[in-house]
């Protein structure tokens, strides 16, 4: 795709798009996070795909953001630039995003794996938001997202110290979804986004929205939300498809329409 920071690729119905700046730990500069924004909602409009691995190189999923492009940086011209703007567009992405995460995880590396909807980490993972070091803060969602998934006191914890958490303190407080040698956590990955992959899009869409609406709205609106989106599926030709291989005692072939 004449990608100058990320690399592209697919297994099947499973979209692969691998962060590559290896010699600065894939530290995300501007280009690189409007390049993956890019990909991103290239492969949601790619009828051939159907989830979506995000991941980076065993030494680094992202280090954080690159530094050499803010150090002079005065409030104005970073008013104007709004750099973070583009960071709302992962979050319309439809299709599952699946983050397979190793080694440093850091700042707007964090920031980029909490954007995703399901995170498997390798045993050297570290995961933080160090920005409180550099007399910043998180901009692109750190002190939300990560608030959300671990609570107050961890997230207080971790963004005032500065210091990151291992993959295993990660999964207790539910930030990541598994923890597996360094040498499967892409292949687990992959692994479960295929097992995505070959459930109806439509119904993986809808489930997918749901969930994202459980987290900011109150119980009875989600519930009301989900229940229209349960009927909604009745008028899909993969819902009947479904549940005639049920009754048929047969594996289905969903077509997505």
């Amino acid at each position: 795709m004449g990608y100058e920071f990320i690399q592209v690729s697919a297994d099947q119905s499973v979209g692969i798009l691998t962060l590559h700046r290896p010699a600065v730990l894939n530290a995300l500069n501007l280009k690189m996070v409007d390049e993956i924004v890019e990909e991103l909602e290239r492969m949601d409009r790619d009828d051939s795909i159907r989830a979506i691995v995000l991941t980076g190189n065993d030494k680094a999923f992202a280090a954080g953001a690159d530094i050499d492009e803010m150090a002079d940086e005065s409030v104005i011209p970073m008013l104007l630039k709004d750099q973070f703007a583009v960071w709302d567009r992962i979050a319309k992405v439809s299709k599952p995003i699946i983050a397979a995460v190793s080694g440093f995880v850091l700042g707007g590396g964090c920031e980029l794996m909490m954007n995703c909807d399901i995170i498997i980490a390798s045993e050297t993972t570290k995961i933080g938001q160090p920005e409180v070091k550099l007399g910043v803060m998180p901009g692109a969602g750190g002190t939300q997202r990560l608030t959300k998934a671990v609570g107050k006191v961890k997230a207080m914890e971790m963004l005032l110290s500065g210091e990151p958490i291992t993959a295993d303190e990660a999964l207790r407080y539910g930030l990541i979804n598994k923890v597996v040698p360094v040498e499967l956590y892409l292949h687990e990955a992959v692994k479960l986004a295929k097992q995505i992959a070959a459930q109806p899009p439509v119904a993986v869409r809808l489930i997918k929205k749901s969930v994202l609406k459980a987290i900011d709205i109150p119980l009875d609106e989600g519930l009301d939300y989900e229940r229209n989106c349960f009927y909604l599926l009745f008028a899909s030709e993969d819902k009947a498809e479904g549940m005639r291989a049920f009754i048929e005692k047969r594996k289905p072939d969903f077509t997505g329409r």
